[in-house]
């Protein structure tokens, strides 16, 4: 692990990204001298240079050599860090090996902060980002004030990292790549385990083994008593659960469920305390809001105090994010990529048609599903999976697949994903796209006033609602669209 030290400059590669701008950000207020490069414009990378840090639009050797021109030579040269999404071939990259400048991957960075304060790692295959943003939302709420590095917008915050003076740091593990086996945290937090990035794990076997490992280098491990996996393989020193409050540590068993949020009774070791009114529709989202809890209440903070904050908790950036309404339907962007996560979105989704309540503007009739693939490798997993999520909908749009640099597949593509689809319901309305552009005159053309428009994936499908805002309703271009 580096040591971080403020007489030692860090130069981020790829610093817009979700998980280096919250470090490179928390760095900057902590005092560090941070510098970051990336070719894209956002508004992550305006927020970096309001925290102080130097960012660079070229990803060339002029910006190393213009990074160090810029050090007054009292301090040493800057540890350079990168994620995994920086190719080898990056010309930045390539100019500072030849200088022989030190080059750390993020998750060292992440470790570095995680193993040198009290804090919360929350791993998993699903719901990291939102139950990590669930505590550090509660947290703050209750006054601990805590360091977040999130990946995804955390609203509470208006970011995904923030810098808190308190005595805890809360983070998300991502186990992608396997490089959270580096972190020690105080309290570890796993969500559930289901085979996903089999372009890195060959099966669950080798993720489990993964996760066994993160969770060795914990010194208490809070994990889902509902999760098969979790049961069979893990040894957790407390337990939660959303469908018994026996054998467990803590558990919320719904009362009622609607599609604009749970009432549910909040049990702990069999007791039941109080109510909880949960602002999130879905089990999921419960189940999510009971690990959040569960996780306060080990770090002490009373149940009373939590029951009242769990009023204001909101999901990150790119969870059932509603972008407004375009032409009366609601345009909803989500994350899902997994089979397991599309079918708990869309569960969600129907619930808020079914139940006649529902958080968004309006309180919609039908559901349309759009749906774009990510990478072969997964699709190619999950093809029948997939096909049978998204068989829960009232009418199905295929975006191209997102191939996020993988090689092309033969027969696995989004028109594949579509004849699956029907074969499992050949009644159901199924449409591919051939282009983002198609994709936008699909929803034009096959949606109606009061639909709920449901774009899920870990593409460019996010882009939907601004492409929308490009049609007025001849399906001709017009000026952008203002949520």
């Amino acid at each position: 692990m580096p040591k971080l030290d403020r007489r030692q400059p860090l130069h981020f590669i790829g610093a817009g990204g979700i998980g280096m701008s919250a470090l490179a950000g928390i760095l900057a207020e902590r005092g560090f001298l941070v510098s970051g490069s990336d070719p894209r414009p956002s508004p992550v990378l305006e927020r970096l240079g309001c925290a102080g840090v130097r960012v660079f639009q070229e990803q060339t050797a002029a910006t190393i050599t213009a990074v160090l021109a810029g050090l007054d030579g009292t301090v040493a040269d800057p540890l350079v860090v990168i994620s995994s999404a920086v190719p080898a071939a990056n010309e930045e990259l390539a100019e500072a090996r030849r200088r022989g400048l030190s080059i750390v991957h993020r998750s060292d960075v992440l470790a570095a902060l995680i193993n040198a304060q009290p804090s919360i790692a929350v791993a998993g295959s699903h719901g990291k980002t939102t139950t990590s943003t669930l505590i550090a939302t509660l947290l703050e709420a209750v006054g601990e004030d805590p360091t977040a590095v999130i990946g995804g917008i955390v609203p509470a915050f208006g970011s995904n990292g923030r810098h808190g003076q308190g005595r805890l740091l809360v983070a998300e593990a991502d186990e992608s790549d396997g490089s959270l086996v580096k972190f020690r945290p105080r309290l570890g937090l796993l969500t559930n385990v289901e085979l996903d990035h089999t372009d890195h794990y060959p099966d669950l076997a080798a993720l489990v083994a993964t996760l066994q490992h993160f969770a060795g280098g914990c010194t208490t491990l809070l994990a889902n008593r509902d999760c098969p996996v979790l049961r069979e393989h893990f040894q957790a020193t407390s337990w939660w659960s959303t469908r018994s409050s026996e054998g467990v540590d803590f558990a919320a068993i719904s009362l009622e469920e609607r599609g604009d949020g749970t009432l549910a009774t909040w049990y702990e070791h069999g007791e039941a305390l109080g109510t909880l009114e949960v602002p999130l529709p879905g089990r999921h989202n419960l189940s999510n809001t009971v690990a959040a809890m569960a996780a306060c209440r080990l770090e002490g903070v009373p149940f009373e105090d939590l029951r009242r904050a769990v009023a204001g908790l909101r999901p990150p950036g790119r969870r059932f994010d509603c972008r407004g309404l375009w032409q009366d339907r609601a345009i909803v962007d989500d994350y899902a990529h997994h089979p397991s996560e599309v079918a708990a979105t869309i569960a969600m989704a129907r619930l808020m048609v079914e139940s006649g309540r529902s958080p968004l503007p309006l309180v919609p009739r039908r559901l349309v599903a759009v749906f774009q693939p990510h990478r072969y490798t997964r699709t190619a997993q999950f093809l029948d999976d997939f096909a049978a999520a998204l068989t829960q909908a009232d009418a199905v749009l295929l975006a191209p697949l997102y191939a996020a640099g993988e090689a092309p597949m033969a027969g696995i593509s989004s028109p594949a994903l579509a004849e699956a689809v029907r074969a499992l319901a050949p009644e159901l309305p199924v449409a591919v796209a051939a282009s983002m552009e198609a994709l936008a005159e699909l929803v034009a053309g096959g949606t109606g006033p009061g639909d709920l428009v449901l774009a899920m994936g870990a593409g460019d499908v996010n882009s939907l609602w601004e492409r929308l805002g490009a049609l007025d309703e001849r399906g001709r271009p017009t000026a952008p669209l203002v949520a």
